[in-house]
């Protein structure tokens, strides 16, 4: 599997809001998908989750996730945080309605519920069609 960087032209499919799927660990070592939004950010995926959600459960359980959109991003959260300003505001600007502006152009709905952000390092890749990389396979 290739490592970063990643190429311009992947880089390039990531920076649009494509659909995306996230998979975790159960502590029974299943893996577990799910639908998600996402945001290319600077060399690093943006994924934002309800704190009720298993899957942040999981992330922090054993961290090695998979995410895939229209290419494989493999990696591991660098950081996770509430997903509010400092006053505890949820503001336009925080990442939810970052990703919701990224989706649908609109800011995110204000909701009851905490959410947590975790920004997750790209450790290896792998694209299919245009984006094939044989670098890294034997013989």
């Amino acid at each position: 599997m290739p490592k970063p960087p990643l190429p311009e032209a992947a880089v390039a499919l990531l920076r649009k809001p494509n659909p995306a799927v996230i998979t975790t660990l159960r502590r029974d070592g299943q893996p577990i998908s799910t639908a998600t939004w996402y945001q290319w950010d600077e060399g690093r995926v943006l994924v934002n989750m309800d704190e009720g959600r298993k899957r942040l459960v999981h992330m922090r359980h054993d961290p090695r996730l998979r995410s895939t959109c229209s290419m494989k991003v493999t990696g591991t959260p660098t950081s996770a945080s509430p997903a509010t300003s400092t006053s505890g505001a949820r503001t336009p600007t925080w990442p939810t309605s970052k990703l919701a502006r990224h989706y649908t152009g609109h800011p995110y709905p204000q909701r009851d519920r905490g959410r947590i952000s975790a920004w997750i390092a790209v450790e290896g890749w792998h694209g299919w069609g245009a984006l094939k990389d044989n670098s890294n396979q034997p013989g």
